[in-house]
């Protein structure tokens, strides 16, 4: 096992945790469709209830998810060189200032999507701030702006990691509506190809996760440190220990679990899709997979090595998926 029990335990509630939210947050931002008078003539629109304007692309039919996969993907490409160029030049605290931005959108989405589905300060979503920005909206950035400062700029590692079970759902909702089930396939798997490269080939995952923690400091995605049990023994000695002073000039290399948040996201875009195509419990049934895919990992992974996380989660994507449809159309079927 890469990790002990307890951390893996940690990683896989905390995994588990963040893709219940997000369907959550998915279920909350469903499309309204909506009938308005269009030239004098009634007709249904559908509308995105994504707060501070972010309004995706409306598919008319599935050749509009093919049309839009090769875009997708470029987008994905330029967004990783652009990453490795700033590295590169060592633009530090612009990237800095992007991932806090970045962290309070997708903190105001999420807190959001609360205030959509509850009767809590109900009469302030049908108020605006000039007419034009709705209260909700502040109400939701302003919780967020502290918990982005404490997790970009004070480097809290319960608030870090509180916040990443929030993070994942608004990004995941913002692609949503992008994809299909077959898209997603597709880039379940070009995404997983991309992460065994980036981790057995290149190290370009082990560099930018380096850099994120020593320059940045800042990690997308859930850490935990821990002491082996060699080094708790050591601890516990040093506390009884009558001579402090030997144990003083000691440093010690704390273990490191972490889970990027590339491996968070996209199982929850997958349960998604599958949510608004098939329904709440094949969607559930996905993320379980998922989970236990992930769990599979950490149980067999070696310590000291590096794993590309996507391969193993997307077979258990693509597990959850068959199983979710066997689910659905079985009862079709008889």
């Amino acid at each position: 096992m890469k990790h002990n029990i307890k951390v893996t335990a940690i990683l896989i509630a905390m995994f588990f945790i963040t893709q219940m939210i997000g369907l959550a947050v998915i279920w909350a931002y469903e499309p309204v469709v909506k009938e308005v008078i269009i030239n004098g003539t009634a007709q249904n629109i559908t509308i995105s209830p994504l707060p501070y304007g972010m309004e995706p692309p409306q598919m008319q039919n599935d050749s509009d998810f093919w049309y839009l996969l090769p875009n997708i993907i470029f987008s994905f490409i330029i967004a990783v060189l652009l990453v490795f160029f700033l590295m590169k030049y060592k633009v530090a605290q612009f990237l800095r200032w992007w991932f806090f931005i970045v962290v309070l959108m997708v903190l105001g989405i999420t807190l959001n999507a609360f205030f959509l589905k509850t009767n809590i300060l109900q009469e302030s979503l049908n108020m605006a701030l000039l007419n034009e920005i709705p209260l909700s909206w502040i109400i939701c950035i302003i919780i967020a702006l502290p918990l982005a400062i404490y997790k970009v700029f004070k480097h809290n590692l319960i608030v870090h990691n509180l916040t990443e079970l929030l993070i994942y759902p608004g990004i995941a909702v913002v692609f949503l509506p992008l994809l299909n089930i077959w898209t997603i396939i597709i880039l379940l798997g070009i995404i997983s190809v991309y992460d065994m490269w980036a981790v057995w080939h290149s190290g370009f995952m082990q560099k930018m996760a380096k850099y994120q923690m020593d320059t940045l400091k800042v990690f997308s995605g859930f850490f935990v440190p821990y002491l082996t049990k060699k080094q708790r023994q050591l601890v516990k000695e040093a506390r009884l220990s009558k001579n402090k002073s030997k144990f003083k000039k000691k440093s010690m290399k704390v273990s490191l679990a972490i889970l990027g948040g590339g491996d968070v996201v996209f199982p929850i875009i997958t349960s998604g899709v599958v949510f608004r195509a098939l329904g709440l419990v094949p969607a559930i049934i996905v993320s379980i997979c998922a989970t236990i895919s992930l769990f599979m990992l950490f149980v067999f992974a070696k310590k000291g090595k590096f794993y590309p996380a996507m391969p193993f989660i997307s077979i258990g994507c693509f597990i959850g998926i068959g199983l979710a449809y066997m689910l659905f159309y079985l009862p079709l079927v008889f």
